[in-house]
């Protein structure tokens, strides 16, 4: 089988590094698929260099070969919402996270992001924060994860968690890779680790406030795809990739106000904790793409998980649904840690609920 890695990597550099002219820039306009969690991606040349995403032009894409439209009225709109430096072409060429729209111009099912925007805007001056730590699963092509022996297991977890060595971690190399393209390109990376299960790793978003927490993270998520690329390796959002006495993966989701994170800011993190309890069926729903479903293989109670039947909170605890950090609790402020989106929740959904819940009292 020629996998895709088999290409030789090196035949491309001697196009890109072609003069590329200066009136000329390419545009790679991405965005969510009707799954809710894929994202597709398209470029096209522009003649001047793009400030904002708002100079760039409305395009459309054949929505029935997405899942997004029907074919006998197949066009869906992209329209630009923000802009980043292209880390493989270089120069000034630019990744473009789009919006999709629907030939009545109103917003396709998994375009989350217009009624996120809205109610960050409605909070604006709480000032929300947001920061998300994205686990993923490395995989080879034949969707084995990578790294393991093709018939057997790896040893039982432990020595894996933010290991070094190259019989505790497997694809650092792409891990390092995105990091660099996420800094390169804007998107607000803080931090990388390799997870408790081998060949699952994680990167943090944030801080963000409002919504480029969900611009940010869905950028991350098309960058990490995009390199595993290059090296023929597919990387896997499944919460719950491997069965057995394996971690699943999550996007554990810490928030904050403005007055979380002044003095006796606890008062307030206590005053969410107990909204959110109040409302967690709706939440676990906004939590994962398929309402909840997908959660249920992680959300066990085992595994460093709360139970998707209950709601909990504590300090320091990963076994509830939310966290209060130890420091936090010492200091009396900081911030909460929601320990229930799945890995591959739609973060407009998870941040969006948490305002509405946290912030509006809806």
């Amino acid at each position: 089988m020629n996998f895709n890695g088999a290409t030789n990597k090196v035949v491309l550099e001697r196009y890109l590094k072609l003069q590329q002219p200066k009136d000329k820039v390419q545009c790679m306009y991405v965005w969510i698929d009707g799954s809710g969690e894929h994202l597709r991606a398209k470029s096209r040349t522009v003649d001047f260099v793009p400030k904002t995403p708002k100079e760039l032009p409305i395009w459309n894409f054949d929505g029935s070969s997405t899942g997004q439209a029907d074919g006998c009225n197949s066009d869906v709109y992209l329209y630009p919402v923000a802009l980043y430096r292209d880390p493989f072409r270089l120069g000034d060429n630019k990744l473009v996270l789009c919006e999709t729209y629907k030939y009545n111009k109103k917003p396709t099912e998994t375009n989350h992001r217009m009624a996120c925007n809205e109610l960050m805007e409605r909070v604006k001056d709480q000032k929300p924060w947001f920061g998300i730590e994205q686990e993923y699963t490395l995989l080879d092509q034949d969707q084995h994860p990578f790294g393991w022996p093709k018939n057997g297991f790896p040893g039982p977890q432990g020595p894996y968690y933010c290991g070094v060595g190259a019989n505790r971690v497997y694809g650092r190399d792409i891990v390092e890779a995105h990091y660099r393209t996420c800094l390169y390109s804007g998107v607000n990376i803080s931090g990388t680790n390799a997870e408790v299960m081998p060949a699952q790793w994680e990167f943090q978003v944030g801080p963000c406030e409002g919504i480029e927490m969900g611009d940010d993270l869905w950028m991350a998520r098309f960058l990490i795809h995009r390199v595993a690329e290059e090296f023929g390796v597919v990387v896997s959002m499944d919460p719950k990739p491997m069965q057995g006495d394996w971690n699943g993966a999550g996007a554990h989701t810490n928030f904050s106000t403005l007055k979380m994170r002044e003095e006796n800011g606890l008062t307030e993190i206590e005053k969410a904790i107990d909204k959110l309890s109040r409302h967690h069926i709706r939440h676990i729903k906004a939590y994962d793409p398929n309402e909840g479903k997908d959660n249920e293989r992680r959300l066990t109670g085992l595994h460093e998980t709360s139970s998707i039947h209950d709601f909990s909170a504590g300090v320091a605890n990963r076994g509830c649904s939310i966290r209060i950090p130890r420091g936090c609790a010492e200091e009396r402020k900081g911030y909460l840690e929601d320990r229930r989106p799945s890995s591959n929740c739609d973060p407009y959904q998870v941040t969006g609920v948490m305002v509405k819940t946290c912030c509006l009292d809806e």
